[in-house]
């Protein structure tokens, strides 16, 4: 996390959002497919492709990596920098993949350095899309995460990450060769192997409650159809689960905006060790 103190002043007079106007607050989804930003009081302000233009069209983030740091830094200056007034210094949170790791979240932090932010907080993405849905975060989680281009299963433990898998295959992979019941199918081959190495009882308490599922492969009937038959459990889609995960973050960014340590919120957001 980077964090730029605040004079002593200013701190004085901040106020909770939104009744505080000095300040700008983003939450951002960086996603292989598309990139969305949320600006509370504004709502879904960006929900476009994540494509940049130089030599022609180019993508800075393929199957969840960030391949092209300065793409993306340009792509978000191109969205996103007309947005902020050029006084404010935004408190900006992205959402980041768990199996991303330290890499992902160092270059989605260099990436978004031009939109000059004085404060940047993870957190990762499977909390997120929990954080939207509303959910008990006291009890083990199972997400199930279907995007465009990779797949994620992961346990929530408290809200924290305690076991993720990835299979590289997702929507946009789906064709007459690629049928739906290749991702369902990596999905449950996952949990299966999850259920298999956890020596606590935690992964089987969290699929016997349920799994939430996010992403734009919860919007397919087939693929929830599905999953429902296969895990034999309950498979619960959050709402509108194409932008669960950056609605999370608003949500957390709110909460973040007045925090008095920025460092201890950052200790909160459930990052893997």
């Amino acid at each position: 996390m980077t964090t730029t103190p605040r004079p002593r002043s200013a701190r004085a007079r901040h106020r909770p959002w939104p009744s505080c106007r000095q300040c700008c607050l983003i939450a951002l989804d960086l996603g292989s497919a598309r990139t969305r930003a949320w600006m509370p009081g504004h709502g879904l302000v960006l929900d476009v492709p994540t494509v940049t233009f130089g030599d022609g069209a180019t993508y800075p983030i393929r199957r969840g990596t960030i391949v092209d740091t300065p793409g993306a830094a340009r792509m978000l200056d191109r969205m996103l920098g007309h947005r902020l007034p050029h006084s404010t210094r935004p408190l900006l949170i992205l959402t980041a993949p768990v199996l991303g790791g330290v890499a992902f979240r160092t270059e989605a932090r260099t990436a978004v350095e031009t939109l000059r932010p004085h404060t940047v907080l993870t957190i990762p993405a499977a909390r997120a899309v929990a954080v939207a849905a509303g959910v008990d975060l006291t009890r083990p989680l199972l997400v199930v995460d279907i995007g465009a281009h990779v797949t994620d299963v992961v346990l929530l433990t408290d809200g924290a990450v305690t076991d993720a898998r990835r299979t590289t295959l997702g929507t946009s992979d789906l064709d007459n060769l690629t049928p739906p019941a290749q991702i369902t199918d990596a999905v449950v081959a996952m949990v299966a192997t999850m259920l298999e190495q956890d020596h606590t009882p935690q992964t089987h308490d969290a699929l016997q409650r349920g799994v939430l599922l996010a992403g734009g492969g919860a919007l397919r009937p087939d693929i929830t159809r599905r999953l429902t038959t296969q895990l034999s459990d309950s498979v619960k889609p959050v709402p509108t689960p194409h932008t669960a995960a950056v609605r999370g973050a608003a949500t957390l960014l709110q909460a973040a905006h007045t925090h008095p340590s920025t460092t201890a919120i950052s200790q909160t957001l459930g990052h893997p060790h």
